[in-house]
C-alpha cells in the first residue's frame, strides 16, 4: 500500500506556502493547496517524473545545444535541474517569484546551487523578459507560471509575450504549459499567434496541460528527420521524443 505524508516546510509571509505530499515513491510540490505544482521520484531524482512536463522539452527537437536556457516558473526545479545536468554547454537561468519555492527546491527537490553556469533568480517573471538586458539573449525560454488555484497561467497578455519573443535569440524557441480553465487556451494561444512566426501545440496530456510550442522564426519541418532526431533524444536522455512528434504532426495534419 502506498504510504501518503503532508508536511508543510516553508512559509515566509506575504507568499503562498510551500508544502509538500509523498505517495507512492513521488515527492510533490504545493503551494497550500492540493494543486501538483511539480513532482519528483525518490528513486530517480534527476528525471522529469510528469508527462507534460517532460513534453516542456520539446524544443530539443529543433536544437541539441542551446546556449542560454531560461525557465519562468520554477515549480519542483524538474527542469532546471534537467537542463543544467544535461546541456552542460548552457547556461540555465530560473526566475520565481516565491521564495518559499525556492527554498524548498534546495531543501527537498535537489536544486543545486548557483554557480557559473546556473542562477535562480527570485523575481517577476515579466520583470525579466520586459528588461533590456534580457533581449536577444535566451535560446530556449520554458514557461510554467502558475499561482497556487491553478486556474490560468499568471501572465498571459500579449504585452507578455511580446516580452518573451524579444528575449529570444533570431532562432529561439518557447515552450509553454497552458493549463487551467478552458477560456484560458484561446486567450494564450492567440495571444502568441500574434507574436510568434509559428505555434503548434500537441493533444493535451493529462489533467488538461496542452503545451505550445512557438517559433521566433518558423522552421522547416521534416518529420522523417524528427523521428530520427526523437530516437537519439530517446536514446541519450531518456525522453519519449517520438510521441512528441507524433502529436506535432497530427496537429498539424488537422489544420
Amino acid at each position: 500500500m502506498n504510504s501518503r505524508t503532508s508536511t508543510s516546510i516553508f512559509n515566509q509571509p506575504d507568499y503562498p506556502p510551500a508544502t509538500i505530499t509523498e505517495d507512492g515513491g513521488i515527492r510533490f510540490l504545493h503551494l497550500g493547496t492540493p494543486w501538483v505544482q511539480g513532482a519528483m521520484r525518490l528513486s530517480k531524482p534527476d528525471a522529469i517524473e510528469l508527462e507534460y512536463v517532460q513534453m516542456m522539452m520539446m524544443w530539443l527537437l529543433f536544437n541539441q545545444r542551446p546556449s542560454h536556457i531560461v525557465q519562468l516558473g520554477l515549480g519542483s526545479a524538474a527542469l532546471t535541474k534537467f537542463c543544467y545536468l544535461r546541456c552542460p554547454e548552457a547556461r540555465v537561468t530560473a526566475i520565481e517569484l516565491n521564495p518559499n519555492v525556492i527554498a524548498i527546491c534546495s531543501a527537498k527537490f535537489g536544486l543545486q546551487p548557483n554557480d557559473s553556469r546556473l542562477s535562480v533568480l527570485e523575481m517577476n517573471a515579466n520583470d525579466f523578459v520586459m528588461d533590456e538586458a534580457n533581449k536577444n539573449s535566451v535560446d530556449v525560454l520554458q514557461v510554467d507560471l502558475y499561482d497556487e488555484e491553478a486556474r490560468g497561467p499568471v501572465l498571459d497578455t500579449p504585452e507578455f509575450y511580446q516580452g518573451c519573443f524579444d528575449c529570444l535569440t533570431e532562432d529561439g524557441i518557447m515552450t509553454a504549459n497552458v493549463f487551467g480553465d478552458f477560456s484560458n487556451y484561446d486567450k494564450n494561444l492567440e495571444a502568441m499567434a500574434l507574436i510568434f512566426d509559428a505555434v503548434v501545440w500537441v493533444p493535451e496530456v493529462h489533467d488538461s496541460n496542452i503545451v505550445v510550442i512557438a517559433f521566433k522564426k518558423s522552421p522547416q519541418i521534416d518529420f522523417g528527420v524528427l523521428y530520427e532526431r526523437a530516437a537519439a533524444i530517446k536514446s541519450r536522455l531518456n525522453l519519449p521524443a517520438k510521441s512528441w512528434v507524433t502529436g506535432l504532426k497530427a496537429w498539424m495534419l488537422g489544420q
